[in-house]
Formats: structure tokens, C-alpha cells, sequence
């Protein structure tokens, strides 16, 4: 096995999501790897021809953004401490799509990110990012069950 030069981490700033920076945070301390931190934004609805009050579609999707800039500055400041071979990425899409493309891009040689440990109906309906991702990509993945998700 090769040393990990780049780890891509993607996060939903979720528990589950932040329970497996640890490991993307110590794998990238032990092979002193560049870290990339991604958080996509889901595509929202278009929303265009129905009434919403007081916003318009482009401001709403400014406003997202803009929120998720700010989380991910904060997880910055709460968990990675005095690592400073970090880079962060908010870009809207979807999601196992945009974590791929830029894995792909930075020629990570590792995807890290967090399983939420959905079943039966849920799992149906909503898929999991992280299925999607270790099925699609070809970069290694590595998936974190956060523990509490049992």
C-alpha cells in the first residue's frame, strides 16, 4: 500500500459525518497528507412559478450557500485544530456525483466520509450517499459507522 498523499473528506456536518473526521484527520497526520473537506450542497427544488414570499430562487440559493460556507468554517474551527494542510469545498449538486468529481480532481487517493446507518425504508427512499460513492468511484473510499446510529 502507498503512502496517502491527498484524503478528500466529505462531510453533511452531520454526528455520523463528524465521527469519521477523526479518522480522516489522523490518517492525514500520520502520512502528513494534504486534506480536502467537502460539503455539497443538494440541488434545491426549483421553486420558480410557485409563490414563495419575500425571496427569490437566486437569493435563496445565495442564502444556502452562504450558510454553508459559515458551518464549514465553523467545523474548521471546532475540529481540525493546528492541521494546516487543509482545503475546503462547498459546491452545490449532487451529492455521491460532486464528492467523486473532486476526489477526482485533486487526485485524492482516498475518500473518507460517515455512513448514517439507514435501513429497510428509509435506506430505500433516500439511498445512501456513501453506497453511492463506494460503488461509482474509483478512488478508494472509506466509510465511518458512527456508533450511536444503531
Amino acid at each position: 500500500m502507498e503512502d496517502f498523499r491527498n484524503i478528500l473528506y466529505a462531510t453533511d456536518f452531520s454526528d455520523s459525518s463528524d465521527f469519521a473526521f477523526g479518522h480522516a484527520l489522523l490518517l492525514a497526520r500520520k502520512f502528513n497528507a494534504q486534506l480536502g473537506i467537502i460539503h455539497v450542497i443538494n440541488e434545491p427544488v426549483d421553486l420558480r412559478g410557485f409563490y414563495v414570499p419575500h425571496i427569490t430562487f437566486e437569493k435563496l440559493e445565495e442564502e444556502i450557500e452562504q450558510g454553508a460556507q459559515k458551518m464549514m468554517e465553523r467545523f474548521c474551527r471546532t475540529h481540525v485544530g493546528d492541521y494546516e494542510a487543509v482545503s475546503t469545498f462547498v459546491v452545490p449538486g449532487i451529492p455521491y456525483d460532486e464528492i467523486i468529481k473532486k476526489a477526482v480532481e485533486i487526485s485524492a487517493d482516498l475518500i473518507v466520509m460517515g455512513t448514517h446507518g439507514r435501513t429497510g425504508l428509509d435506506h430505500v427512499l433516500f439511498g445512501s450517499t456513501a453506497e453511492k460513492v463506494v460503488r461509482k468511484s474509483p478512488v478508494p473510499v472509506m466509510t465511518v459507522h458512527c456508533r450511536g446510529d444503531d
